[in-house]
């Protein structure tokens, strides 16, 4: 279970980079531009080291300090995740029809959720290491999946894939992560249709919302 929890934080962490892009963007401008450069592999090498590497190198991010993680996220990774694409997919065919206004509230409450949930599990990330299996991807695909080994902990190799997509401005960014075969945008979807199917979407924004509140009550 240790073993489970510590992947998913490293999925997760590349994926709840939810503070307002513009400000990361304006704070990390010549990464970015360098990033654009890169390949979907190169991308996910680089922010799966960087991210492993100042997790061990902080003792107040292992205790599970929430303002550390997320500035942590903030700098390395907001500009290379596609957040609305990962919201809308998890919400499925009721995003269209969603209002502008439910659709901020899902993302926000989304993004909290996210955040809540793995931040603290941080602490378990020690010796692990990330290594980069081989591309099946086509070099003109403007979508891909990058296929990756994380070794260490104790255990055996765990499979952890991304989905990415080629972005107009930074160059590949993530929607969704496989962590030990499951998609967590799929995983998301299933559950939210189930919320949606019995309050509608202010149902499901009021329960992620109750939900999120619990959590920082428990902190």
């Amino acid at each position: 279970m240790k073993q489970k929890t510590t992947l998913a934080v490293l999925s997760a962490a590349l994926l709840t980079a939810l503070v307002p892009v513009a400000h990361a963007q304006s704070a990390n401008a010549p990464t970015v531009v360098a990033a654009a450069a890169q390949t979907p592999d190169q991308l996910i090498n680089r922010l799966s080291n960087e991210l492993l590497d100042a997790v061990r190198a902080d003792k107040s991010i292992q205790a599970g300090d929430t303002k550390k993680v997320l500035a942590l996220v903030d700098e390395k990774v907001v500009p290379y995740v596609s957040f609305q694409r990962m919201t809308s997919s998890a919400v499925g065919r009721y995003w269209r029809q969603a209002t502008p206004e439910q659709q901020a509230s899902l993302e926000t409450e989304f993004k909290t959720l996210l955040m809540r949930t793995y931040a603290g599990a941080l602490a378990q990330v020690k010796d692990q290491t990330v290594a980069i299996k081989p591309s099946r991807n086509l070099p003109e695909d403007e979508e891909q999946i990058v296929r990756t080994e994380v070794r260490g902990g104790g255990g055996d190799p765990v499979q952890l894939d991304y989905r990415v997509e080629k972005s107009p401005t930074v160059g590949w960014k993530i929607y969704d992560v496989n962590v030990l075969g499951v998609w967590l945008v799929e995983n998301y979807r299933n559950s939210f249709a189930q919320e949606i199917s019995k309050g509608g979407i202010d149902g499901l924004i009021a329960k992620l919302s109750e939900r999120n509140k619990s959590a920082a009550a428990r902190k």
